[in-house]
């Protein structure tokens, strides 16, 4: 009841807000940076707020609408894109993993903001392998593209993607400069629609010189999941009796022994494990941060040339991760989990021209939400294609949608692949998180390749254990109990499970083309 009341006076705060005049659309600059997780922010305070690692954009939130429940529907980089370019969950879209592509004609966001009147571009990582042609200028990084003196693909008389250009410098910086350069350049007869990409702060976190010597005598907090967790995970993802503890999960520690930070720093052997733990995530998370210190700094420069130029008021402003990452909690680097620190995305949404500031909001928002949000709050209409649902009138008036979401579907996909963690799926409220780790890859000819090509001593992709996992996120909000077994949960399970067969049936993310992992889903359902 106190939560329901609060929610209520908080959408109230909203209706006061002011709104753009109706013959001026607003610009839209949607600014996504890779990897850039909630735990890294002020705002979303966490253990690492008291670093102010973002004051820009701290202060960009504080004067807009902060998210606390914005999730991706699969935590890898490829696969988010598509999924915030079309408004369409994986199965839809067709992009379930790194290997997806996303050809012109199902480029739907810059298309359907062209037809809205928008002059439209995308500078910095692409990431969807297919020229990005939908959209009237774009400079792109090839693939993940270089920290340090990147190579850009742009539109000119050569196929696709052979015109390239290269620039001196760190790439976060270009990125900056590209942006502000086609800011100043372009028609301004048009609103405008900038996706606006860094790679930072991306591994292997090479940030630029100058922020050599930010945190460097700095202890960074550590979190308890570090070090010991006894009633974390699963079958699924320790093995039975702890059989598999070495070999599902990229370690900061010595844990998994084909990659760790600890063996990625070059930490002496001397060192027992746990001041090995210690040692490798230190240096993690210093470069991680500096990168991080990198890119707000740069939108502090894109931010002033906005305020320079009079266009901070009509422009719509988003700012968000492609999805979230593990900063060493249960001693895991990377991402890819449906656990919050990888699932869980920042989203700030700002527009001084239409949303009163100094708002938070914890509606269950997942990216496929971003595109139907963006045409509307541009006028116009979410295209039925699009599974996703628009935020307008919350942004824009105060009013939760109707019949919004009460859960949130996730789909891992990648068996084993890169970082080694098992394919699962599961769904997410405001309460409770239900995961099942099926095991299997979608292409059972996966099954033998090597899980790191690019390491001598990888494992092959197996088959590994499927098993349940519920954390009740009211009493343990990082996820550290496994409380499947507990008796006490079953009539919360079995609701959970209903909720989870009817997403994957509504949402076209069910296994009917693939018979080897709905056997496993039938036998432990």
């Amino acid at each position: 009841m106190e939560k329901n009341i609060r929610l209520l006076v908080f959408f109230s705060l909203f209706i006061a807000g002011c709104h753009a005049p109706e013959d001026k659309k607003p610009n839209i600059l949607f600014i996504m940076s890779d990897d850039h997780t909630t735990q890294a922010f002020g705002i979303y305070g966490s253990r690492l707020a008291a670093l102010n690692p973002t004051p820009t954009l701290d202060e960009l939130g504080k004067n807009g609408v902060i998210f606390d429940n914005a999730f991706c529907t699969n935590s890898i980089c490829t696969p988010s894109r598509a999924t915030i370019m079309t408004g369409q969950y994986p199965q839809t879209n067709g992009v379930l993993d790194l290997g997806g592509s996303l050809d012109e004609s199902r480029q739907y966001l810059p298309k359907e903001l062209k037809q809205l009147g928008y002059e439209t571009a995308i500078i910095g990582k692409w990431h969807l392998v297919k020229e990005p042609a939908a959209f009237d200028h774009y400079e792109v990084l090839p693939v993940q593209g270089k920290y340090f003196d990147p190579t850009f693909r742009v539109r000119g008389n050569r196929p696709w993607p052979e015109n390239t250009v290269k620039y001196t410098g760190h790439s976060t910086d270009i990125i900056t400069d590209l942006a502000i350069n086609w800011l100043e350049k372009r028609k301004k007869d048009k609103p405008f629609f900038l996706m606006h990409h860094y790679k930072a702060p991306h591994d292997d976190f090479e940030f630029a010189p100058r922020y050599e010597d930010y945190l460097a005598d700095r202890e960074i907090p550590e979190p308890e999941s570090l070090y010991t967790q006894p009633n974390f995970g699963s079958e699924a993802t320790r093995g039975k009796n702890d059989s598999l503890i070495h070999r599902i999960g990229t370690s900061i520690g010595r844990r998994h022994p084909v990659r760790s930070y600890a063996d990625d720093y070059d930490v002496p052997d001397s060192l027992t494990d746990d001041e090995a733990k210690h040692m490798a995530y230190q240096e993690y998370l210093k470069r991680y941060l500096r990168c991080v210190k990198g890119v707000d700094d740069n939108l502090a420069r894109l931010f002033n040339y906005l305020k320079e130029t009079g266009q901070m008021e009509n422009t719509i402003i988003i700012y968000t991760g492609d999805q979230g990452f593990m900063l060493g909690e249960h001693d895991y680097m990377d991402k890819r989990w449906m656990y919050d620190e990888s699932m869980r995305m920042p989203l700030i949404i700002h527009y001084p021209g239409g949303i009163r500031p100094g708002q938070r909001a914890d509606l269950l928002v997942n990216n496929a939400d971003f595109a139907p949000t963006m045409i509307e709050m541009a006028g116009g209409k979410t295209p039925e294609y699009m599974q996703g649902s628009s935020l307008r009138s919350l942004l824009m008036d105060g009013k939760i949608p109707e019949n919004w979401r009460q859960d949130t579907y996730y789909r891992y996909w990648m068996h084993m692949m890169h970082h080694d963690n098992p394919a699962h799926f599961g769904i997410r409220t405001k309460d409770h998180k239900l995961i099942f780790f099926y095991g299997l890859p979608y292409d059972q000819e996966v099954l033998g390749t090597p899980s790191m090509p690019w390491k001598e001593n990888s494992f092959t992709i197996e088959q590994t254990p499927a098993a349940w996992e519920l954390y009740d996120l009211r009493k343990d909000p990082y996820e550290i109990n496994n409380v499947y077994d507990d008796p006490e949960y079953a009539e919360i399970i079995t609701d959970l499970k209903k909720r989870l067969k009817r997403n994957r049936e509504a949402l076209n993310e069910t296994d009917s083309g693939y018979p080897h992992i709905q056997e496993i889903i039938d036998r432990h359902w």
